[in-house]
């Protein structure tokens, strides 16, 4: 596993969001603003097409921060990135640990319950991405489950916590403080006119936190 860093403000990618700018740009712009990583999302697209979108994102991360890769193992493994992140009905993570082989690989996973959390542990994954977590427009429908849900987890495993839906600077401090170890966002970044600042804000409230409760 690639070194964890806590707490990890991660940023997940939604293209159509972008509103003309580069994705690599803004990526770029989050990571100058304290992202630690960023998770290439982007559901619609072909294996062929999330390549081609992920190697320029790769270079301009490589060493500055992680890159990982949204269920295609695959396009993780030819572009070099640093993990796949999968969801709680995907491919297991000793499975995808045993197609990596001998490379270095994050594996991470989406659970939406603390025995879901400790399934995917006993399977390998290196952290586990919690949410939905507030209401959000990325997950329209799904009802939220609170910072009960991150709790559950903290008191169930012992992997680092990632939770997502709904976080920005006003309430990632109160995430953080039930026992995450980072934050994962969407649109707390990219919807913001200057991404740097906007990872800023984050990076700020989500290290006090974690250094007032750890």
């Amino acid at each position: 596993m690639t070194r964890w860093p806590a707490p990890c403000l991660m940023l997940i990618t939604d293209r159509s969001r972008l509103r003309g700018r580069q994705l690599d740009e803004v990526a770029s712009q989050a990571v100058e603003g304290g992202v630690h990583a960023v998770q290439v999302r982007e559901k619609d697209l072909s294996r062929a097409e999330l390549f081609e979108l992920a190697v320029p994102l790769h270079a301009a991360l490589r060493g500055r921060a992680l890159l990982l890769v949204n269920s295609r193992i695959d396009v993780a493994l030819a572009v070099g990135a640093d993990g796949v992140h999968f969801p709680e009905r995907g491919l297991p993570p000793q499975q995808a640990r045993n197609m990596a082989k001998d490379v270095c690989c994050t594996i991470g996973r989406s659970v939406h319950s603390a025995e879901a959390a400790v399934a995917a542990e006993a399977d390998g994954a290196d952290y586990v991405q919690v949410g939905t977590v507030f209401e959000t427009a990325s997950k329209p429908g799904r009802p939220a489950a609170s910072l009960s849900l991150v709790r559950d987890v903290r008191d169930a495993v012992g992997i680092p916590i990632i939770a997502v839906g709904g976080i920005n600077a006003s309430n990632a401090a109160g995430v953080i403080a039930a026992g995450a170890d980072g934050v994962a966002v969407i649109g707390a970044i990219t919807d913001a006119d200057d991404p740097r600042q906007a990872a800023r804000d984050l990076r700020r409230e989500i290290d006090a936190a974690y250094a007032g409760c750890r």
